[in-house]
């Protein structure tokens, strides 16, 4: 049935569908850190367990306070490698993101750890020869330590678009921080954090757990394995 201008009312745009199922990454990990946060703490790395983030791992990382304002990979999902096309574990954050928005990131991150906050941010890939167009989105929750510091985060990061040549890098067109562990509020830029002293890098700890024999069953039918990367500086 045609309605104005001829159009088909049963005609479902895809665009809208296929944008939630590309973000669906991302709705995961923050509905696995919510379900593990408590009423006035944000759950502790430990706590992390790769079974709660299936369907997810490729696009997940975890990340270590090395500085006030910057953040290193610990553990990254395949996807990131993709993205930059080599093995991402050990590297900043702000590895991903174009120089010219590096200072942003770094206010950002301070915020995000000193706060503590829920980190969003919209991002648009630098574009060149070979480099076609890209948008990514990325999502940062905070996690503490096993002294109780809050100097860990759980992210992930869902990219649109053909990789091409790498590396890719983006821009931040957007970002968006609500308190951890209060009613959200509106997207702001943050503010200035204390400095706080220089933390110790923690040995790699990566996503590991013991496979249940169900889970080995099937693998052995030829389940695809999720790729992780680890650093082991």
């Amino acid at each position: 049935m045609l309605g104005k201008g001829g159009k088909d009312r049963h005609v479902v745009s895809m665009t809208n569908r296929e944008k939630q199922k590309r973000r669906a990454p991302l709705r995961r990990v923050e509905s696995y850190w919510h379900a593990l946060c408590g009423a006035d703490e944000v759950p502790l790395r430990s706590q992390i367990d790769p079974r709660g983030l299936e369907g997810s791992l490729e696009n997940a990382f975890l990340v270590e306070r090395i500085a006030p304002s910057l953040a290193k990979l610990r553990v990254a999902g395949g996807h990131m490698s993709d993205l930059m096309g080599m093995e991402v574990a050990g590297m900043p954050l702000s590895t991903f993101i174009a120089p010219s928005d590096r200072d942003r990131l770094a206010d950002a991150i301070k915020a995000f750890f000193a706060d503590p906050a829920i980190l969003k941010i919209e991002l648009q890939a630098e574009t060149g020869f070979n480099k076609p167009a890209m948008q990514a989105e990325m999502i940062l929750l905070p996690l503490r330590s096993d002294m109780g510091e809050v100097s860990r985060g759980l992210g992930a990061l869902v990219s649109t678009g053909r990789i091409g040549r790498t590396p890719r890098r983006f821009t931040i067109t957007r970002i968006e921080m609500t308190p951890a562990l209060k009613a959200p509020g509106v997207a702001y830029l943050p503010e200035p954090a204390p400095t706080v002293p220089l933390e110790a890098a923690e040995a790699p700890t990566p996503f590991r757990h013991k496979t249940p024999p169900a889970a080995e069953d099937q693998a052995a039918k030829g389940t695809p394995h999720l790729r992780l990367v680890v650093s082991n500086d």
